[in-house]
C-alpha cells in the first residue's frame, strides 16, 4: 500500500472554532505499534492490528465489537434478520461527520456501493461479495439485501468504517481524514507517530483522553523498555518470558489472554508425501504440544483441541480432543504410510511474524526429526511467504502459519480450507459439503451441526498439525485500566484513566 508521507488538514476550521467547549479530559495516552500505518482509507486495509486500529478512532462503524467479543450498538441502534436474505438496521438520529455531512442511511448505502463496485474493488471488497444492494427506507432505516444467507454480516460490519461521500469525492481518503467518530487526527510524523485529539462534533459519548498517540516501535525490546520507562501506555506481542519482568516493575503490568488466532503447521497436501493421510496423522502424534505451550510460552498458550478455531468462535466444537503426544504411534503410522523418510522436506518460516514463531518452528522440526522426518527450515520475509502462499500458489510442504477471522465465525475461518479457495491446499469433498450446509441458513442450530461435522472431518484428515491458540500478550502502564482482548484491535476506548 501507499506509504503516508504527508498529512493534509481535513477538519473545517470554522466549524471547529464554533464548536462548544469540550469537557475536561483526563490525560494523554500512547499506544505502541510494531509498524507504521500504510493507508488512511479504511476500505483499503484489512490490517486490524495496524491501520484499522488507528482508523477505528476516526471513522464510525454501524456495530462495535467489545473486548468481550460481544457485538453492541454504535451508529446502528438495532439490527435484525428479516429473512435469510435481508438484514434491517436502525440508526442513531442526527449523527454527522465533523464537516456536517449526515451519518444516515444514504451514507451507509454509498459506502457499501463503494466497496462492492466490481469496476473499482477495494481491499475489503471480498468481505461483502454476497451483498446485492441496500434498500433505503428512511434516513435512519435501511435494509441490506444479500444473494445468499449471510449470518455473520453484523460481525463483519463491526469492521466496516464509514466515509463521508461528498468529502471523499473532493479529497484523497488514502492520505486525508474527516472524522465521524470520537477522535480526529492532529499530527502525523511519517514512520514515527500519529496523534489524535477529541472530535468536538462527535455525536456520542465524548472521548476520554486529551490525546491518543500511536507510536511506531518495531523492536520488542524497545517496546518493553518504553513501557517500563513510562513512555508508552500499551504494548502487545511481547514474548511470554517478558511478562514476569514487566509485572515486577512498579510502573506497569502485563498478561496474556487467548487470542482468536490459531497457530499450526500448514501442510501443502497438493505435494507428496503430504497427500498421504497416515503421514499427516503421524506428524500430529509426533509433536508435544503441551511442552511447547509450557516451555516456550510459560503456560500462556492453550493447546488446540484438534481444530483451528478457538472457543470464542461460533461453530467451535468442544467435543474434539487434541492428538496426544505419542512418538511410538507416530513412528508406526510413518511405517504404515510407506513414505520414503530419506527425503528432506522444506519447512517454511515467515520471519518475525508470529509470537516466538522461530522458537516454535525449531521445536517442531526437532520433534519431527525425533520420529525420523527430516526437515530444512527456510526462513523468509512475510511478504515473500505471502507471495508463495497466495500469488504463486506454491507453498512449501511444511510451513508455520497462524490464522484468525475477524467475524469470529466458522464460516470465515473454515473457508480458508475450503476446496478451491486459494488458501486451502487441501481438497476434501465431505468437508466442503458441510461448509456449504453451514452457510445455507441463518438458523444457528443447523449451522452448528454442520460445523461440528466439518471440524470432525478436519481433525481426522489432519491437513495441519494443530498446535495452539497464540497468546495475546500485552503490557500496560499503571496510568490506565485496560480490557485485554485477543482479536488484534488496539483501541484507546478499551482503556480508562486509572485514577
Amino acid at each position: 500500500m501507499t506509504k503516508l508521507t504527508r498529512y493534509l488538514a481535513t477538519t473545517a476550521l470554522a466549524a471547529t472554532l464554533a464548536a462548544p467547549a469540550l469537557p475536561g479530559f483526563a490525560m494523554d495516552v500512547t499506544i505502541a505499534q510494531t509498524s507504521a500505518v500504510n493507508t488512511l482509507d479504511p476500505h483499503g486495509s484489512a490490517s486490524v492490528g495496524l491501520d484499522l486500529s488507528v482508523l477505528s478512532h476516526i471513522y464510525p462503524t454501524l456495530i462495535l465489537r467489545e473486548p468481550s467479543y460481544d457485538l453492541v450498538p454504535s451508529l446502528a441502534t438495532s439490527w435484525e434478520a428479516v429473512d435469510d436474505l435481508t438484514w434491517k438496521f436502525t440508526l442513531v438520529e442526527g449523527a454527522s461527520f465533523a464537516n456536517g455531512e449526515p451519518l444516515d442511511s444514504e451514507t451507509v448505502a454509498w459506502n457499501i456501493a463503494r466497496v462492492t463496485d466490481k469496476e473499482n474493488p477495494k481491499r475489503i471488497s471480498s468481505w461483502f461479495s454476497q451483498i446485492e444492494g441496500v434498500n433505503v427506507i428512511s434516513p435512519t432505516e435501511f435494509e441490506i439485501k444479500t444473494s445468499s444467507p449471510y449470518p455473520a454480516l453484523p460481525a463483519q460490519l463491526s469492521m466496516f468504517m464509514l466515509l463521508p461521500p461528498k468529502w471523499a469525492a473532493e479529497h484523497d481518503p488514502v492520505t486525508e481524514t474527516m472524522s465521524g467518530y470520537k477522535y480526529q487526527i492532529s499530527e502525523i510524523v511519517a514512520g514515527d507517530h500519529i496523534t489524535l485529539e477529541p472530535n468536538p462534533d462527535f455525536w456520542g459519548t465524548p472521548a476520554q483522553f486529551d490525546h491518543v498517540t500511536f507510536r511506531v516501535i518495531p523492536e520488542t525490546a524497545s517496546r518493553v523498555a518504553a513501557l517500563m520507562a513510562g513512555e508508552v501506555d500499551l504494548i502487545n506481542k511481547i514474548p511470554a518470558s517478558e511478562i514476569a519482568r514487566i509485572e515486577a516493575s512498579p510502573n506497569a503490568e502485563a498478561g496474556a489472554v487467548d487470542s482468536t488466532r490459531s497457530v499450526f503447521i500448514k501442510f501443502n497436501t497438493e505435494k507428496a508425501p503430504l497427500d498421504n493421510k497416515l503421514f499427516r496423522q503421524a506428524l500430529n502424534y509426533a509433536v508435544d504440544k503441551e511442552l511447547i505451550a509450557d516451555a516456550l510460552f510459560d503456560g500462556a498458550a492453550t493447546v488446540s483441541n484438534c481444530q483451528v478455531m478457538t472457543p470464542d468462535y461460533f461453530g467451535y466444537n468442544p467435543d474434539l480432543e487434541a492428538y496426544p503426544y505419542d512418538p511410538d504411534k507416530a513412528r508406526a503410522l510413518l511405517e504404515d504410510s510407506g513414505v520414503d523418510l530419506s527425503q528432506t522436506i522444506e519447512f517454511e518460516l515467515p520471519s518475525s511474524t508470529y509470537l516466538q514463531g522461530e522458537e516454535v518452528t525449531q521445536a517442531v522440526a526437532q520433534m519431527f526429526g525425533d520420529v525420523g522426518v527430516k526437515t530444512e527450515i527456510q526462513a523468509m520475509e512475510f511478504g515473500a511467504y505471502l507471495d508463495k502462499y497466495r500469488k504463486a500458489h506454491d507453498l512449501g510442504r511444511f510451513s508455520l502459519l497462524g490464522q484468525a477471522w475477524a467475524t469470529i465465525d466458522a464460516d470465515g475461518l473454515l473457508t480458508l480450507f475450503k476446496p478451491g479457495n486459494q488458501y486451502s491446499y487441501w481438497n476434501d469433498a465431505g468437508f466442503d459439503e458441510q461448509l456449504v450446509a453451514g452457510i445455507a441458513t441463518t438458523d444457528e442450530a443447523e449451522r452448528e451441526a454442520a460445523y461440528k461435522k466439518a471440524t470432525e472431518i478436519m481433525c481426522d484428515e489432519a491437513p495441519v498439525v494443530f498446535l495452539y491458540a497464540q497468546p495475546a500478550t500485552y503490557g500496560v502502564s499503571g496510568r490506565v485500566s485496560y480490557q485485554p482482548r485477543g482479536d488484534d484491535w488496539l483501541r484507546a476506548f478499551d482503556m480508562t484513566p486509572a485514577n
